[in-house]
């Protein structure tokens, strides 16, 4: 008997042990305009520029990335930025301060070339910034940069040739800064590159927002049990957990 009471206060005991919750994911989704985007915010995390440089092997999958960092720090992962069919970018590329790539501003055709195109850079003090090709001036405090277009929103103003709800549908992806903080976001619908800037604009409130792809567009959320692995990739923008 005094065993058997032994046993079911231990029972009680274990039982009574916290779960531990898993983490919360960085990425949310919204609505606007009838679309349904998904947008994933740093907080605070370093984001990183992974695949860019010529002496790293392609990175052409999330998958690849467990080669070249940990994944358990991993908080989000997107594509970001043109490039070429080998994996490599074609507009400005700097990572960890060191230029990778030159700027590109050559015309041409294509999405990239719908000018003005821009680059997403962060500085040393961790501020990110989204800005026009045109008015890109290079800094010994850019740790890193990609180049990709068109602009999207530049100064509160949507880029002036884009469509207000065109006939081209996608998914497409891109980011939006606002007080130096950047906000990574990728429809869950097919949309037009008019709703993807709007919803920078209107509902994120970003006045300076950059477009990065509609036909590979792709996210990896760990904590969200999303790992998308339709394309081949090229660069990647990676953003550690905060404690990471």
């Amino acid at each position: 008997m005094r065993g058997l009471l032994l046993f079911l206060l231990l029972a009680g005991c274990q039982s009574a042990t916290p779960v531990a919750e898993p983490p919360p994911s960085p990425c949310s989704q919204r609505e606007f305009e009838g679309s349904r985007f998904t947008v994933c915010d740093s907080k605070g995390g370093e984001i990183r520029l992974i695949g860019a440089s010529p002496g790293e092997t392609p990175l052409r999958s999330f998958a690849d990335l467990h080669t070249s960092l940990n994944p358990a720090g991993v908080a989000f992962a997107m594509n970001a930025g043109m490039f070429d069919e080998a994996g490599r970018p074609i507009g400005l590329a700097i990572v960890d301060g060191q230029e990778v790539h030159a700027i590109n501003r050559r015309k041409g055709f294509g999405n990239f070339h719908l000018l003005p195109n821009g680059v997403f850079l962060v500085r040393a003090d961790g501020r990110a910034e989204a800005v026009a090709t045109e008015s890109f001036k290079p800094a010994a405090d850019i740790r890193l940069a990609t180049q990709s277009g068109p602009m999207l929103v530049i100064g509160g103003k949507l880029h002036p040739r884009i469509e207000f709800d065109g006939q081209s549908r996608n998914i497409r992806n891109g980011v939006g800064v606002r007080d130096g903080k950047a906000l990574f976001v990728i429809s869950k619908d097919l949309v037009s590159f008019g709703k993807l800037a709007r919803f920078f604009r209107d509902d994120l409130k970003t006045p300076d927002a950059l477009y990065f792809d509609g036909s590979v567009s792709s996210l990896w959320d760990p904590a969200g049990n999303r790992q998308d692995s339709h394309s081949p990739l090229g660069p990647m923008v990676v953003v550690l957990k905060p404690s990471a």
